[in-house]
């Protein structure tokens, strides 16, 4: 997706007004000894080497008598995690406990939604936040300064111990994503599910689905079955597709809903349509369904806008998608639409913009859609340079996914397998190391609603080649996202990521092994 000469020349563009960064060759791998690994980097962390943490059966998580069920799942994860190590139940205040894991709310704490204080002493741990979430999050900080054995709750007489100190920390952005295209090849709610995982102990916490697209339409709309029946039947290369079911959809929301993952949906509209177009004949300006399309060009389709039968279509499809999406947000697509004149295109947006806020979400849509008339409330994703600074001048949020910078689907470099190029080659260093509040002129820090890695699949046929591509420069994303800009280091964090190897595998995850970290044994 998103390889046009246009995009191309603007992407040319983009990178003369972005800061240049050192060519990824520059790096010398050198074997560094962190102080820690924890990612991403905390606001602030101080750490005592001499005195540890010992996990063992007098370890118990603590939790106050009337804490709510979200504390109360934030424990059991931990719970979970620890076993057998430590005790193998949640308790409550009051109840004997020799080691406490104390995790607790306190609202009056300047700790943000999201943020957390962690203090590790011999005796006990105590994880204070203002909500379940900055719990959350604390929880994956603690995870990380275990040894990655952590991962490995079978491994035979296992010793768990982290060192005393104590962390502050809160995100920097709102919005830490990743998106997963899994139009052109479809990726089971298993697999999407380990993806899950990964996220949360990275701290990002928005999953952005690409549900729909010309080789492939992956969810249930039960108004519109011949979406899936047909336009669900097949993707690139030709062989069967896939898709999700409303039920096995609304597990997975709830399911990233409990590691504070917030789901977005997108049906891409009104270009990248041609599994919808041959599904229902009557989207079609001349009522003729096109063949199923196994390809990867773009831009050759469209919704005929000014048809009777689109607006209808669109409202049944994004009624159904909302009514089992809790979160705030609607992804529309609105990319690489090249069959339409601007002032169709324009009111399409618009009217679409209308349907979405009449199902109680906020719009989103790629860079494109900016010069429409949008509120406020919508939100451009930028990843060429596009109209994102209008927006951000009327007082819009824009989210920042450059395609040279954190296109997770471009290759890392010319002998890479996977992937695409179009955007140029994509090391770690290079998702790495940039700032966001000063890659677009006019979109600054308060126009920043956050970052997000899209991962799409044209090249991709199974969750291993997803992961090859998201890990390690998925921890990028996850630390430009989270931490400050003072606090970021590009020598620091490949130190850092280079402990992460061992967690990674522990995860049996298949990731790159770049030559620019110096991965420990």
């Amino acid at each position: 997706m998103k390889k046009s000469l246009l995009a191309l020349a603007l992407i040319s563009a983009a990178g003369a007004c972005a800061p240049q960064q050192p060519p990824a060759t520059a790096t010398v791998p050198v074997r560094e000894s962190p102080a820690h690994a924890v990612i991403p980097v905390p606001r602030s962390i101080t750490l005592d080497r001499t005195e540890r943490f010992v996990l063992d059966t007098s370890a118990a998580v603590v939790i106050d008598a009337n804490a709510s069920k979200e504390v109360a799942q934030v424990a059991d994860y931990l719970v979970k995690l620890l076993a057998p190590s430590a005790s193998g139940a949640v308790r409550t205040t009051g109840m004997a406990a020799g080691k406490p894991i104390r995790l607790s709310l306190d609202p009056s704490r300047s700790l943000g939604a999201e943020g957390y204080d962690l203090t590790v002493g011999a005796r006990e741990i105590t994880l204070v936040a203002n909500t379940p979430a900055g719990l959350f999050y604390g929880v994956q900080t603690l995870r990380q300064l275990l040894p990655y054995s952590v991962e490995h709750p079978a491994a035979v007489g296992r010793k768990l111990s982290l060192p005393t100190g104590r962390i502050t920390d809160a995100p920097r952005f709102e919005w830490r994503g990743m998106m997963l295209d899994v139009s052109r090849h479809f990726l089971p709610a298993t697999d999407v599910k380990r993806f899950i995982d990964a996220m949360a102990l990275y701290k990002l916490n928005r999953l952005h689905l690409h549900l729909s697209d010309d080789q492939g339409w992956r969810i249930e709309i039960e108004s519109r079955p011949a979406l899936t029946e047909i336009g669900g039947s097949t993707k690139v290369g030709g062989g069967p597709g896939g898709f999700y079911t409303q039920a096995e959809y609304a597990d997975l929301v709830a399911y990233a809903a409990s590691r504070f993952i917030t789901v977005i949906p997108e049906i891409d509209m009104p270009a990248h349509t041609n599994a919808a177009l041959a599904s229902y004949p009557d989207l079609n300006c001349d009522k003729v369904a096109p063949p199923l399309y196994t390809g990867i060009k773009v831009g050759f389709s469209a919704l005929c806008v000014d048809s009777a039968s689109v607006l209808p279509f669109v409202q049944d499809v994004i009624r159904e998608i909302a009514a089992i999406t809790p979160g705030d947000y609607f992804h529309i697509g609105g990319d690489e639409v090249k069959k339409l004149t601007k002032a169709q295109y324009i009111r399409f947006i618009e009217s679409v913009q209308q349907v979405v806020a009449s199902n109680g979400k906020r719009m989103i849509g790629w860079g494109e859609i900016a010069p429409a008339a949008l509120t406020q409330n919508t939100i451009v994703q930028s990843w060429i340079r596009d109209s994102s600074a209008l927006h951000a001048a009327r007082g819009g949020k824009v989210i920042l996914s450059p395609s040279p910078k954190l296109y997770l689907d471009m290759k890392y470099d010319s002998a890479t397998v996977l992937g695409l190029a179009w955007a140029g080659l994509v090391e770690l260093r290079t998702a790495y190391d940039w700032d966001p509040a000063t890659f677009i002129p006019g979109v600054g820090e308060a126009s920043i609603l956050g970052v997000e890695g899209p991962l799409w699949s044209e090249t991709l046929e199974k969750a291993e080649d997803y992961e090859r591509m998201a890990f390690p420069r998925l921890l990028a994303v996850a630390e430009l996202g989270w931490s400050p800009a003072a606090a970021r280091d590009w020598n620091s964090f490949r130190a850092r990521v280079a402990a992460h190897g061992a967690r990674m595998s522990a995860l049996g995850l298949n990731f790159y092994r770049s030559p620019q970290i110096d991965w420990q044994p």
